[in-house]
């Protein structure tokens, strides 16, 4: 038996990002990749972005793209992937749990399986509305507590996973255009494959 403390999520994610090639692949999330006509040309902002798949295809259609990841070695794989194609994404290491995202800064936000601890989760989502400047959009797909046990990707508990109903709640103050749960095949990298149960939201900020 082991004495050794569990892993913190920065640790957990240094850890994951540290292997070679891309967890989660090098091509865009394909709900954001089929809905780049409802987000606004304009200053971007990603969420929780990992190794900088869906910034880099956000800076390749011409947008400026700013990201945050807990993780220094999932930066250092945004920054890479960003010069290989060509492209600039600011990309910083922060705690979004602790981070100015600002406020009325962004044309849009993207959040991609940002999966954190409820605590967190809501008081960003409180300060992602907050950022947005007015007709500013959200794009945001993550797992639903369906996921759980599919062994396909996502958090191993489904307090981390997200559903429509407390989106609605968390996202007071946005419009949905679009939303729903869903099945659907995600097959994005080794770390999202399978059958998903996901939850999509596209929702804009009033002007």
């Amino acid at each position: 038996m082991s004495d050794a403390a569990p892993l913190t999520a920065q640790e957990m994610w240094e850890q994951r990002y540290a292997t070679p090639g891309y967890v989660y692949g090098t091509e865009p999330n394909t709900y954001l990749r089929d809905n780049m006509a409802a987000i606004p040309m304009g200053v971007v902002l990603c969420v929780a972005e990992g190794e900088g798949r869906n910034s880099v295809f956000l800076a390749a259609s011409g947008r400026e793209v700013h990201s945050a990841d807990l993780s220094a070695a999932g930066v250092a794989k945004t920054l890479a992937l960003a010069a290989e194609r060509g492209v600039t994404v600011h990309a910083i290491q922060a705690d979004l749990a602790v981070q100015d995202i600002g406020v009325g800064r962004w044309d849009a936000v993207v959040s991609v399986f940002a999966h954190m601890p409820p605590a967190v989760r809501i008081d960003l989502h409180r300060r992602v509305v907050e950022s947005l400047r007015p007709g500013g959009v959200l794009v945001l797909e993550a797992y639903t507590p369906d996921q759980i046990g599919r062994g396909t990707g996502g958090p191993a508990i489904p307090e981390m996973t997200m559903t429509l109903a407390g989106l609605a709640e968390e996202l007071a103050g946005l419009e949905f255009v679009h939303a729903q749960e869903l099945l659907r095949e995600v097959h994005e990298g080794p770390g999202h494959t399978g059958v998903g149960a996901v939850v999509q939201v596209i929702a804009r900020k009033p002007e």
